[in-house]
């Protein structure tokens, strides 16, 4: 049976829906413990979730939920593939109104793509003749990095990993050659999960410990070995859950020991999973990691036990508590002041619950409590640094593949960068100021 990798527990009494840090809205799901496998976070207005049946994980579902006004309301819906049969693994969201789908059966595998162009009221497949090879064939995720180019990835099929790519939105679709893909060794599949994406970036991680990635949207790949040997086996085996800040700056949490006695153990990576840290012990209680994009600040949940939520300013080095006693699910942050926390369905249709939205009480004091200011953003020629308490710092800019643009050590309290060389698009301006390092988007017209 193909294995979904997903950490979640099941919902159990004595939750705890009321905490400072979070503000619970309700996810509309129509019956009770309903939990939400995947958010997915388009702008700070419009977000997607991807439902799961949090009494009973082995149930399939096939339900979605949806904002278009920051969390104020929700709307949830089926996702009607007209087999109720098959399993929905992950959705991917460009706008409010479009997304894509990717389903699987876990047992017999095949799987394909479908898409919405109203909010999820409709769905229709795209490429029926991908994903059809009986025994082999197994999707494994879909991903838009904008409305036009996508891929949807699977096990080997034939001798090499199935890989589509899109550029005219799923109109057509074109199987990757073998020649652009890693060759597969002896028995190994991806997953159902645990895939992440940043960019440019695809990060999809296999039963083998290894790391396929591409950063051209998927027209190539590479691959490396995480420092373990399967991203989703059992105890006594290990695991692992990758997480990214940006393309280069990155974590891994492995699991292994025993189910009585689990070992973690923390990795990070400064070359986007090419290589990895010597590992050290995690000190979090917290262990579903996930980052504030572009920055070294970490947050950590749990649904199971000890149950709660936590952040790190520091790379996951120390955590400070932000509640206990609550289930926490995934959570996935947009920006140090824009995120969203998974929670469980109640029983009262009226009463908010389900979804927790950060409430920004951290933002003012911990994410952007920085000595630096950098402006204009976006920027077109000149981008300014100013500073306050600091009589010294080193600056890095890399765009979002990882590529080096300016590096300099810089003094005083304000500063200037021309960047009216650099293309158009995103760029991260690396601050080291002492033990700090603060790291800031900034767009380029």
């Amino acid at each position: 049976m193909k294995k979904l990798l997903l950490s979640f527990s099941f919902l159990t009494l004595g939750f705890t829906s009321q905490a400072q840090s979070w503000v619970e809205q309700g996810q509309t799901f129509p019956v009770e413990t309903r939990g939400i496998s995947e958010i997915n976070i388009v702008d700070p207005s419009t977000v997607w979730c991807l439902g799961y049946d949090g009494s009973n994980t082995e149930n399939n579902i096939q339900e979605f939920t949806r904002t278009t006004d920051g969390g104020a309301t929700w709307t949830s819906g089926v996702i009607d593939i007209a087999d109720p049969t098959q399993g929905i693994n992950n959705i991917s969201a460009v706008s409010a109104t479009k997304a894509w789908m990717s389903y699987v059966d876990s047992a017999n595998g095949l799987g394909g793509v479908f898409k919405t162009e109203d909010g999820g009221a409709s769905w229709f497949q795209q490429n029926p003749t991908a994903f059809q090879t009986a025994g082999e064939s197994f999707c494994n995720v879909v991903h838009f990095f904008n409305e036009n180019v996508g891929i949807a990835m699977g096990d080997p099929e034939g001798g090499e990993f199935e890989i589509w790519r899109t550029t005219d939105g799923g109109e057509n679709w074109t199987r990757l050659p073998g020649a652009s893909i890693p060759n597969p060794t002896s028995g190994e599949y991806g997953y159902n999960g645990g895939n992440r994406f940043i960019g440019d970036n695809a990060w999809l991680p296999t039963n083998k410990g290894r790391i396929l990635r591409s950063t051209n949207q998927g027209l190539t790949w590479t691959v490396s070995q995480g420092p373990l040997t399967d991203f989703g086996a059992a105890l006594p085996a290990n695991s692992g859950r990758l997480s990214f800040s940006n393309t280069n700056n990155g974590c891994l949490l492995k699991t292994s020991g025993t189910v009585a006695s689990p070992v973690y153990t923390f990795y990070t990576t400064t070359n986007g999973g090419t290589t990895w840290s010597a590992g050290t012990p995690f000190t979090g209680l917290y262990r579903t990691l996930t980052y504030v994009p572009g920055t070294n600040v970490m947050v950590a949940t749990s649904a199971g036990t000890p149950s709660g939520s936590a952040y790190s300013l520091d790379n996951g080095t120390s955590w400070t508590e932000i509640d206990n006693g609550a289930q926490r699910g995934i959570v996935e942050f947009i920006d140090g002041s824009t995120g969203w926390c998974a929670g469980f369905s109640g029983v009262d249709p009226l009463t908010p619950e389900g979804i927790y939205k950060f409430s920004g009480s951290l933002a003012n004091d911990q994410f952007t409590a920085s000595k630096f200011s950098i402006y204009p953003n976006p920027a077109n020629n000149m981008v300014t640094i100013s500073s306050t308490d600091v009589d010294g710092y080193s600056l890095k800019v890399t765009d979002l593949a990882g590529k080096v643009m300016v590096v300099k050590d810089l003094s005083g309290v304000e500063n200037t960068i021309d960047v009216s060389s650099f293309s158009t698009g995103v760029y991260f301006f690396e601050i080291k100021s002492g033990k700090r390092t603060d790291t800031i988007k900034i767009m380029k017209d």
